[in-house]
């Protein structure tokens, strides 16, 4: 099976590489949740845009452009253990898809001024989908992550 996408964007971000991403997370999840950029959409899919200035955070999904294909097991930075790829949102993972959450602050055209922003720049946008109340999962459980989420 041959699987291709095309991006209908790209990220304008303050953070150049993956080390500035990194960095900038070790110093507070606070600073990234106000971290402001830009989701350009490339003009032939402007249209697509219709109607998004009513939600107020939307889902990115964009692919890992600068990760290599990573083993089966990750090592997150807040965790002194090896986890299953799966269970982390490491960029080095069979296939460099990645989902965040972001603050639609207001639409200019083709362009999307957001707050959250935890991409670097230049980053290919493959979709996004507005974040409704239907991704709020009662009952949610977080795994490993529980015991860390306790301590912060």
């Amino acid at each position: 099976m041959n699987i291709r996408f095309q991006p209908i964007g790209c990220v304008h971000s303050p953070y150049k590489t993956l080390q500035d991403l990194a960095t900038r997370r070790k110093n507070g999840r606070v600073k990234i949740e106000k971290t402001e950029g830009s989701l350009e959409i490339f003009p032939e899919f402007e249209e697509g845009l219709n109607d998004i200035d009513g939600f107020s955070h939307l889902i990115i999904i964009f692919a890992f452009h600068q990760s290599s294909s990573g083993s089966l097991c990750a090592h997150p930075p807040h965790d002194h253990k090896k986890r299953g790829v799966f269970s982390t949102r490491s960029p080095h993972r069979p296939n460099p898809l990645g989902m965040t959450i972001v603050e639609l602050v207001k639409r200019e055209g083709n362009i999307l001024k957001v707050a959250g922003i935890d991409m670097i720049n230049d980053t290919p946008i493959l979709d996004i989908k507005p974040y409704t109340p239907r991704d709020l999962k009662e009952g949610a459980r977080f795994g490993w992550l529980e015991e860390h989420l306790k301590n912060t």
